[in-house]
Parts: structure tokens; sequence; C-alpha cells
């Protein structure tokens, strides 16, 4: 395990699997449902969107808008009861955060920040569920990763958009003091594989990452050869909309005693 973050949260030796919204197959994404045949099938970590109901309740959700066919208003004009009678399908409706963290009490969440409103409900659900060793809380704003974090002192948390971006330069660079610098306070780096025309993971970018004692967690592979070759490439951990998949994989990796990477086994830059 690379150093710096609760123990709870990434407990364990990598790979971790983190299920996207879930396992949704045939469970409504973002649903009590769809986390437990996640972790059913094998997940390690459940990632989930949080937003805000009207009064004031974390919601898991990754769209603003319900967009539903009898109903398409941004999910914050509602409350949370009026959220909880509309159905999702598979007998779900919207699930809040207080009750998934309650449901699976043990579990370890991935929560993105979606909105200015989920702030300090995301905080409140978390504190009040006992919960801050078993969550990392990242969001794409830099501005709203901060201000959740000031809510739970001492909470796991990975890079937002902006830092990402300046960790891929520190890492092109070469710079390990500006790498640190810019990492401080993550335990994690969750990122596409490519992005536009750039790769952003590659050999280099991931023993960069581990050199400032932080893992390298990909989003959003589906497809078993592209999660054999970023294991091969050394990455911590795989969000994936097919947890079951990755789970098998890793199994079968697991009895052929595959390393897990040349790019864990070179220490520093090069």
């Amino acid at each position: 395990m690379v150093s710096g973050g609760p123990p709870s949260f990434l407990a364990g030796s990598p790979p971790r699997i983190f299920a996207h919204r879930g396992l949704a197959l045939n469970a409504p994404e973002n649903t009590v449902l769809a986390f437990r045949h996640a972790l059913e099938h094998g997940a390690t970590h459940l990632e989930t969107d949080v937003r805000a109901s009207r009064d004031g309740v974390a919601v898991l959700s990754h769209d603003a808008s319900l967009a539903l066919p009898e109903l398409d208003i941004p999910l914050e004009e509602l409350r949370i009861a009026e959220l909880q009678r509309i159905d999702l399908g598979y007998g779900q409706s919207f699930s809040s955060l207080t009750e998934a963290l309650e449901a699976f009490p043990e579990a370890l969440f991935n929560l993105d920040v979606k909105s200015e409103g989920a702030i300090a409900a995301t905080a409140a659900a978390v504190l009040a569920a006992g919960a801050t060793g078993r969550v990392l809380v990242t969001s794409f704003s830099e501005e709203r990763r901060r201000k959740t974090l000031r809510l739970l002192p001492g909470v796991a948390s990975s890079a937002s958009a902006p830092v990402v971006a300046q960790s891929v330069v520190a890492a092109r660079l070469g710079n390990r003091a500006l790498l640190r610098r810019v990492l401080n306070g993550c335990v994690a780096v969750q990122v596409p594989e490519t992005a536009s025309v750039l790769r952003v993971v590659t050999p280099h970018f991931v023993r960069a990452i581990h050199s400032a004692g932080v893992e390298v967690h990909v989003w959003t592979v589906n497809d078993p050869a592209a999660m054999e070759r970023l294991l091969d490439t050394g990455v911590d951990g795989l969000v994936t909309d097919r947890p079951d998949l990755a789970a098998a994989l890793v199994d079968r990796r697991s009895d052929r005693g595959t390393d897990r990477g040349t790019a864990r086994d070179t220490p520093g830059m090069p």
C-alpha cells in the first residue's frame, strides 16, 4: 500500500477495483442494489456521485437533471422524500448517501462531490455515519474538493482535475519536488488513460506518481484487455462499470503469479 492515507481506505495491496456507480447489470446505477451487486461480484471499492436534494440531503446521482420521461427537472429542486418516491426500476429509487453508508457499513466509498450544494450535505452524512476512515472525497473542482475536506479533516482525497493537469506536467518535466508539492494531501490521482490526443497513463507517469507516494487509479476501464495492459503498467486501481470482469481478471493474474507491473518495480523517476 502507498503510504499517506487513512489505512482503512487504502488497506491491503493493490490492485483495487472501483465499481463505477456500482454494477448496473439488472440494477439502476448509483443505487443500493447496484452497490450490492458490485460487492457480491468482487469490487473492493464503490465509486459514486453526490448531489444535494432541495432539503439539503446528500443524494447519489451523476446527472444534475432527473431526465426521466415523466419528469425532467433539476434534481436539487426536489426534496429527498420526493426523490425516493421515483421508481428507477428493479424496485429502486434515488439513494441518499446516508442510506448507502448504513446499508454497507464496511464498504469503502469513493465520493465525487458534484455540486456546491453537496459539500455540506456530503460532510454531514459522512460524519453522522462515522465513516471518515472509509471514504475518499474528490471532485473535478479543486474549490469543491478543498471545501469538502475542510469539513472532513483527515479524510482521504484524490486529485481534482486542475491538480491532475499540474501533476501530468510535473511528471513530464521530471520535477519530483514540484510533483510532491502539487499532490500534497492526495492519496491518489484518478485519471483517464487518454485525454483527447494525450496519453496520460504511461509507465513514466505511473513511476512518477508512485515516487510521490501516491496511487494511480484509471477510469473508466471496461475492456479486459485494457485492464490487463494497465495492470501491467503498474496502476493501482481500475474504475470500471464491470467490476465482475475486473475481479475475474485480478483472480486469474493472482493464480498465475503475475507481477503488479514493471512501473512499480523500478524505483524513482527515469
